[in-house]
């Protein structure tokens, strides 16, 4: 089974510098101007334009809905995991994002949380030692 992440925005051009440059991604098809694949993560990242305003579904729960690019709360968030996480997130501010979180030091490693200039959470991990086995087998 194969996992595409989707991520609607409502500027292409400076959603692909962001996860490009900012994140180090490659743009790999693209579809139209409204659908840019994006390669380089464990799975492929569709970015997807959507209108702000616009209706995510056409009927049912949620349809009152409307697709709004201002920060937002979701219980689904990415995280990329790099090698220098300070370079990251300085980077990341630098195209667009808001540090949310501060870099933060965990047993498994550091890990800051920002928002894209889209509204979406994501947080950035730079693993020492073996990682999340830290947590499960310390030393």
């Amino acid at each position: 089974m194969e996992l595409r992440i989707c991520i609607d925005v409502d500027d292409m051009e400076r959603a692909v510098a962001f996860y490009t440059q900012g994140l180090g991604l490659q743009v790999g098809r693209r579809f139209k101007s409204d659908f840019v694949e994006l390669l380089g993560a464990g799975s492929p990242i569709d970015l997807l334009f959507n209108a702000p305003g616009s209706k995510p579904i056409a009927s049912g729960p949620g349809s009152e809905s409307v697709r709004n690019y201002g920060r937002h709360w979701t219980p689904v968030h990415l995280d990329f995991v790099v090698e220098d996480i300070d370079a990251a997130v300085a980077r990341l501010q630098q195209y667009g994002a808001a540090l949310e979180m501060p870099v933060t030091e965990r047993v498994w490693g550091r890990i800051a949380g920002l928002a894209d200039p889209f509204g979406h959470g994501l947080d950035v991990l730079e693993f020492k030692g073996r990682g999340y086995d830290e947590i499960l087998h310390p030393h």
